[in-house]
């Protein structure tokens, strides 16, 4: 496995410290710097001439600068993985957070392993989940579609299982060997039969199912 570098934004520095001496001592993770606040972490990102994989940020996010650093690392650097670190535990909140762009919301209480894997699968797979979260994630989409169960065709759970990485619609047609507009078909076909508009419905149905990991 490659080796991935994280800078993490908290504004209590001892907890700060602690969790950089826990990510350094994974084997595969190394933390670049910290910050403790959005502004310190924009103007390091403007300024630094390598970017961070992963960012690790406390929620509720330390205001000090007038923008949605969400948004803002989602449009101007959006090779970086950002995971929420949080004690906020409102379901709402939650589902609002990930729909925003974070790969993966994680509560404070969380032991050492568990942080490990949410690092490791955020950069094999572009997303993790603890089973809490998950939990949340397949009630709401439940409420959502109900629980009509729908028979789906082999090529279109492969279809889904790529939906769930950080793959673009034309990288999904290349690694199923089909054109973009098979694809399109796929992707169209899915969204007629479980009554879904998004690419979000589309991972949180593969959730619930079980068939999200290539």
């Amino acid at each position: 496995m490659d080796s991935y570098s994280v800078v993490i934004v908290e504004n209590h520095t001892l907890f700060s410290q602690a969790l950089s001496g826990v990510i350094n001592s994974f084997k595969n993770f190394n933390v670049m710097y910290t910050c403790s606040n959005e502004k310190e972490l924009i103007d390091k990102l403007k300024f630094s001439s390598t970017l961070p994989n992963l960012i690790l940020i406390d929620f509720p996010i330390p205001v000090s600068y007038n923008v949605n650093i969400v948004k803002y690392i989602r449009e101007q650097h959006p090779s970086i993985s950002l995971i929420a670190l949080s004690d906020e535990k409102n379901e709402s909140t939650i589902i609002d957070m990930l729909q925003s762009g974070i790969k993966s919301y994680l509560f404070k209480e969380i032991e050492t392993k568990t942080l490990e894997t949410a690092l490791t699968e955020v950069m094999l797979y572009g997303y993790y989940h603890t089973s809490s979260v998950s939990n949340i994630l397949v009630n709401s989409f439940t409420k959502a579609i109900g629980t009509k169960r729908t028979i789906l065709k082999e090529q279109e759970k492969k279809f889904l299982k790529y939906i769930c990485s950080e793959l673009t619609y034309k990288q999904i047609a290349k690694k199923m060997c089909r054109s973009p507009k098979t694809i399109d078909g796929y992707r169209d076909c899915l969204f007629e039969k479980l009554k879904i508009r998004s690419r979000t419905g589309l991972v949180l149905y593969a959730i619930k199912n079980k068939i999200h990991k290539p």
